[in-house]
Order: structure tokens, then sequence, then C-alpha cells
């Protein structure tokens, strides 16, 4: 898969998946435990120096622990 056409989103996604995490005051592992996933895994989404996808099945986990829409997240800036 060539992510580098997606750098930016997967960046962006990433960012905005972290600042709701803080704000609902939960750390890496503790939203990873809510969705029964590697704190790793979440670093990983987090992190603006990877491009790791993931599943849309784990975003709505993501957005479902966080209570917001997943349509937030990807339109957090």
């Amino acid at each position: 898969m060539n992510t580098e056409k997606y750098k930016e989103q997967f960046i962006e996604l990433g960012l905005a998946i972290k600042h709701y995490r803080i704000r609902k005051g939960l750390t890496q592992e503790q939203l990873a435990e809510k969705i029964h996933i590697s704190p790793q895994q979440i670093s990983r989404i987090e992190s603006p120096k990877s491009q790791n996808s993931t599943t849309l099945y784990t975003l709505f986990l993501i957005a479902d622990a966080l209570e917001v829409e997943v349509a937030q997240l990807f339109s957090y800036r």
C-alpha cells in the first residue's frame, strides 16, 4: 500500500486521537485497555512519524471510548 499519498491524513488522524484522548484524561495504556488492543498500537496510530493504517472497526472503538463521533477524528483541525 502506498501510504505516502495519505501521509498528512494519517498525521492528522493520529493528532486528533491524541487530542481527544488527553482531553478525556486517558493515557495510551488506559485507552488501549478500554478497547482491548495493545498500548503499542495506540502509540503507532498517534505517532506523526508512523503511517500505520488501522481498521475502521478500531477507529469506531476509539471514537466510542473517547465519546466522539468518528467524523470528528477526521475533522479535528
